[in-house]
């Protein structure tokens, strides 16, 4: 990220004067660079930079320059989506240019989705007339209230260097210190994920966990972030005023949550947000209130084939929050019992796409003990960082580097002909009212229904599937619609990520059996051709339906040309799927068996079984041809001598 370390440390700030002509920008880049009025300012300078010991917090700045005229707008607009902050200018001389902000300058940056924080100018202050006297605050008021980007407004003397320096110091703070991810201002309170990242750090500093920062937590917490400890007298004073203004904030134990969050609120509201960021940086979040990647040593798959997973360890930990957080024993969570283990993530999690609705619940809508492992398994398969994070938030304690895993590479299982995998992707296929998502909802224990609704977009099931002998097996089921397929398959990788691949088809139907080995067809070439084939099954839904002429012998006489298994029957309403699921599990298991094999594909295998075998005999050629070299220089030599 441009301005950031490997870290997310800040290594710089960009930030860019805009605002119309005439109102002092050049002037005021040219005072706050060189401390001084000049006499003579070119219509546009180059970027001017502050060095790192400008400003306390020890980073650079760099000042861009603009023109407001229209031949200079293409490049105006570039340097304002590239800006960290943007500076807009008014001329104190001039009222118009003040209106100007509003009806244009505010909403053009708006117009260029510009997400910079705003700090607006007033420049020429030694030459505002007297006669007419302003009050700032409350000329800009419902300025700000309308334009809430608007970080601070401030006004300044070129000539006298009035506040000159304190323009860029609070641009530089608006980004390096950003209001915005802290509190509403509208009202006038922390924001949902701010104090979610602060109760994870009272939790984290509440060794003894009695609900309370008591006088030693305070202090080791005051030496971590701030290498400083707080004198008795100083812990006293902070007591004293978290009693003054809030109930509940101090209790005979000490500093409570109530209190923790009192205090970052009051350092926010008195413009020192310096100070939380502190604390939320030194506990590794970014800007966005964030884990920072560097504190997620999330495992890297090297290969598109190999996937992520959770180690025993993780898995085991999580039973365990599981069963801390079923406070009613009922095997099941509600939704406040998950919002509880997720109140210290920045969110919860599954409650958007593609987790929503994804894994198994009771009648009641409560998650159940296979359903919230496997919506950390699908979580963990889709995305490993975030997984992480959120595990490390809801109070792993364990090594960071011990909660995943990568996986052996498929290609490399097929070879070995067995796989060490705990979680299976398989891609469900099949033309429109074939059954895809009657065997999702199926899969997750959901009544049958008749009501025929299209999938549209990415679609998930994931449950726990019991094998024979208690072995326990995680599988990803994902709904791939009739009409992306084409896009679908575009993809060269396409096929990577996938341990089965299920085509189902409506045995009643005989346009949906053809289209429905078309789909097989495509995949199995795209398999062959990409280097990622996989097992393949096929399922004869509403199997219990009369069946169209000839449907059995066309596909038992298919699944052998491609050397598959025959199609699995399957009732119209599913009673009978448990076994669907367990040979899907078992197809994957055995990597290299069920792989179907087009024409084309045994042609290819024929032809390259031909050129190993020539090689072969070349190869055989050439050592007997050595050997009897050798064979007679060493015959002509015993003879020689």
């Amino acid at each position: 990220m441009p301005g950031r370390s490997a870290a997310g440390v800040r290594t710089g700030v960009r930030v860019v004067v805009a605002g119309d002509r005439g109102t002092g920008k050049s002037s005021l880049i040219s005072a706050a660079a060189s401390d001084s009025f000049p006499e003579y300012v070119p219509a546009v300078l180059p970027p001017t930079r502050l060095p790192s010991d400008f400003y306390p917090d020890g980073v650079p700045v760099t000042i861009v320059d603009s023109s407001s005229s229209m031949e200079s707008r293409v490049r105006l607009i570039d340097e304002l989506k590239r800006a960290d902050a943007v500076v807009l200018t008014y001329a104190c001389d001039q009222p118009m240019t003040l209106s100007r902000l509003s009806t244009f300058w505010l909403p053009e940056l708006r117009k260029l989705e510009v997400k910079a924080p705003v700090i607006v100018v007033g420049c020429k202050l030694d030459l505002r007339d007297e006669r007419q006297p302003m009050n700032l605050e409350q000329v800009m008021a419902p300025i700000m209230q309308q334009f809430r980007e608007i970080e601070t407004c401030i006004e300044c003397s070129s000539a006298t260097l009035i506040q000159v320096p304190d323009v860029f110091y609070y641009a530089q703070k608006a980004v390096l210190h950003p209001t915005a991810p802290l509190f509403d201002q509208e009202k006038q309170s922390l924001k949902p994920r701010c104090i979610r990242a602060l109760k994870r750090i009272f939790m984290l500093c509440d060794h003894d966990m009695d609900g309370a920062l008591s006088d030693a937590e305070l202090n080791e917490f005051q030496v971590k972030c701030f290498n400083a400890p707080l004198q008795p007298a100083e812990i006293v004073g902070v007591k004293r005023v978290v009693q003054e203004r809030i109930r509940g904030g101090v209790s005979d134990l000490g500093l409570t949550l109530e209190g923790f969050l009192f205090l970052h609120a009051l350092f926010i509201e008195k413009g020192r947000l310096e100070t939380t960021w502190a604390v939320l940086r030194k506990f590794g979040y970014d800007d966005d209130l964030k884990l920072r990647d560097d504190i997620l040593p999330t495992p890297t798959k090297h290969a598109p084939d190999q996937s992520v997973e959770l180690t025993n360890e993780a898995v085991d930990f999580l039973r365990g929050i599981f069963r801390l957080y079923d406070i009613d024993n009922d095997g099941s969570l509600q939704a406040s019992e998950i919002d509880d283990i997720f109140v210290t993530a920045p969110e919860s999690p599954w409650s958007m796409g593609p987790y929503v609705d994804a894994a198994e619940r009771t009648a009641l809508g409560n998650l159940t003990l296979n359903g919230f492992l496997s919506e950390w398994a699908l979580m963990t398969y889709l995305d490993p960082s975030c997984s992480l994070a959120n595990l490390i938030c809801i109070g792993y304690g364990g090594d960071p580097t011990s909660a995943l895993y990568v996986t052996r590479r498929r290609s490399a299982d097929r070879k070995k002909q067995r796989t060490e995998r705990n979680v299976f992707h398989c891609f469900v296929f099949g033309p429109k009212r074939s059954g895809k998502s009657a065997l999702l909802n199926s899969f997750l224990g959901r009544p049958f229904s008749s009501n025929y609704t299209p999938t549209n977009g990415i679609c998930y099931a994931t449950n726990v599937v019991e094998e024979i002998g208690g072995t326990q097996k995680t599988l990803i089921l994902q709904e791939i619609p009739e009409d992306g397929v084409k896009k679908f398959l575009s993809s060269k990788e396409c096929l990577a990520a996938c341990d089965v691949a299920v085509f189902m088809y409506d045995s009643s139907d005989e346009y949906s059996w053809k289209r429905s080995r078309e789909l097989l067809l495509d995949v199995a070439r795209q398999g062959e051709e990409s280097g990622y084939r996989v097992p393949c099954l096929l399922i004869a839904a509403k199997d219990d339906l009369d069946p169209y002429p000839m449907a059995l012998q066309n596909s038992a006489r298919v699944t052998q040309q491609l050397g598959m298994e025959a199609p699995i029957p399957l009732g119209v309403k599913l009673r009978d799927s448990k076994t669907v699921f367990s040979r899907i599990i078992n197809a994957a298991e055995h990597p290299h068996l069920s792989i179907p094999e087009t024409e084309k594909g045994k042609k290819r295998k024929k032809y390259r079984r031909l050129v190993n075998s020539s090689l072969m005999f070349v190869s055989v050629g050439a050592a007997v041809a050595v050997v009897g070299l050798a064979a007679y220089r060493a015959y002509a030599a015993r003879k020689n001598t």
